[in-house]
């Protein structure tokens, strides 16, 4: 799964890379790589891949999950498709409440105590899908987990999921992407070796260029 996933990005170009002109993140950090799972949703063959894969992610690692929840707004149309494959309730959270109507911040109908899989499309420094995790829980929600479509495996992400007692399964992640870019001639092989630098250290801008 997790190299179909890899090869279905790949084949949309929904993952850029550019390791020679990085791309500098909303949190400031420049990274040699981009991913924009947004385009999966206009590309159905991959959509239907992607879909199935959440699908049959959330019955195996979360087989308890009473609601989807998707992280506003990539994880959104995401967590419909795949609630609707599997037949379960869902909703989102937004990222504050409206300042009208209701004013909101969880979007759909939710139970205190119920069992609720969070679905994000990817996840680098893991804090915007952790926030969503704990307004869940402050709204009463047992928060099973998170399933997202690729994860960078950042070590601060990795930190941060384990300090908030979150679980995470991803359907692909950055080495294996990064592996098969190279192998299907979507980068240069010794590209591999600075972009799995820029992966385990951030911070250490010495793989540019």
């Amino acid at each position: 799964m997790e190299r179909l996933i890899a090869e279905d990005l790949l084949s949309i170009r929904a993952v850029f890379f550019r390791p020679d002109e990085p791309f500098t993140w909303a949190s400031g950090i420049k990274s040699p790589v981009y991913c924009d799972n947004r385009l999966t949703l206009t590309a159905p063959k991959v959509r239907n891949d992607v879909e199935n894969a959440l699908a049959e992610t959330i019955k195996k690692e979360y087989p308890e999950c009473e609601v989807l929840m998707g992280t506003s707004t990539a994880g959104i149309a995401h967590a419909a498709i795949t609630a609707h494959i599997l037949g379960l309730p869902m909703g989102y959270v937004r990222s504050g409440s409206k300042d009208h109507g209701r004013q909101n911040q969880i979007e759909g109908k939710l139970e205190k105590g119920q069992k609720v899989v969070v679905v994000e499309d990817l996840i680098s420094t893991g804090g915007s899908v952790i926030e969503v995790v704990n307004v869940l829980r402050e709204a009463g929600a047992e928060v099973l987990g998170i399933v997202s479509i690729f994860t960078y495996g950042m070590q601060k992400g990795l930190d941060r999921l384990a300090a908030a007692d979150v679980k995470n399964v991803s359907l692909t992640n950055f080495d294996v992407i990064a592996n098969v870019a190279a192998e299907t001639g979507y980068i240069k092989k010794e590209d591999v070796e600075r972009l799995i630098k820029f992966r385990n250290n951030p911070s250490d801008e010495s793989w540019i260029g």
